[in-house]
């Protein structure tokens, strides 16, 4: 599948989230900790917006009374019904063999590698007349 430049780092800062449209799809980017995450902007449940959802870490309980967080795990909240996806892989919190959210692999590129694609710099065609180009190198 092809890369697409979607925003700068700069765009999102850490904790923070923006919503791109890729080849018609909304897709949700997260910034946790200097590390991105992005998932499509639709739950899987009833189509409600995850852009709109609490980001937060996933909480277990081996006993009644008894939480733990787990920080390593985030998970995007579905606004409409509270249902949890973790945003590293897309699984949901309560059913993840059965039920995940689309997730979409990222890469953080400087721009001085974004050589190929339609971002590329426009050139010309140069012609010399016996005279010689010198690059001091």
């Amino acid at each position: 599948m092809p890369f697409h430049v979607v925003a700068q780092v700069s765009d999102i800062p850490v904790g923070q989230r923006k919503l791109v449209e890729v080849k018609g799809r909304e897709v949700v980017i997260f910034n946790h900790e200097g590390e991105f995450f992005a998932v499509l902007n639709r739950c899987p449940h009833q189509g409600g917006r995850l852009c709109d959802g609490l980001l937060t870490v996933a909480v277990t309980s081996d006993e009644p009374g008894h939480y733990e967080y787990v920080p390593e795990r985030q998970v995007i909240r579905c606004p409409w019904h509270a249902w949890e996806f973790d945003i590293r892989t897309g699984k949901s919190w309560c059913e993840p063999d059965r039920v995940k959210v689309r997730t979409y692999k990222t890469e953080v590129l400087p721009g001085t590698k974004l050589v190929r694609g339609e971002y590329t710099a426009e050139i010309f065609p140069v012609k010399t007349e016996n005279d010689y180009i010198l690059i001091d190198a």
